[in-house]
């Protein structure tokens, strides 16, 4: 069973990126993180069929 969420290192290694893109330009470039927790513990997590949406919309004809 695939994972629902995502963590930014496996969004990173999913779109074959670097780990600072996600975390700097991902929400930029229209993928929706989610914050889960507060203050510096919180993790962004990402919803994999989201990411598996926003990649395939970015598909050159």
């Amino acid at each position: 069973m695939t994972p629902y969420l995502m963590s930014a290192q496996e969004t990173a290694e999913l779109l074959n990126m670097s780990i600072t893109w996600v975390y700097r330009d991902a929400a930029r470039c229209g993928l929706t993180p989610y914050k889960l927790g507060e203050g510096r513990n919180a993790k962004i997590q990402f919803k994999r069929s989201e990411v598996l949406k926003w990649l395939e919309q970015r598909r050159i004809s």
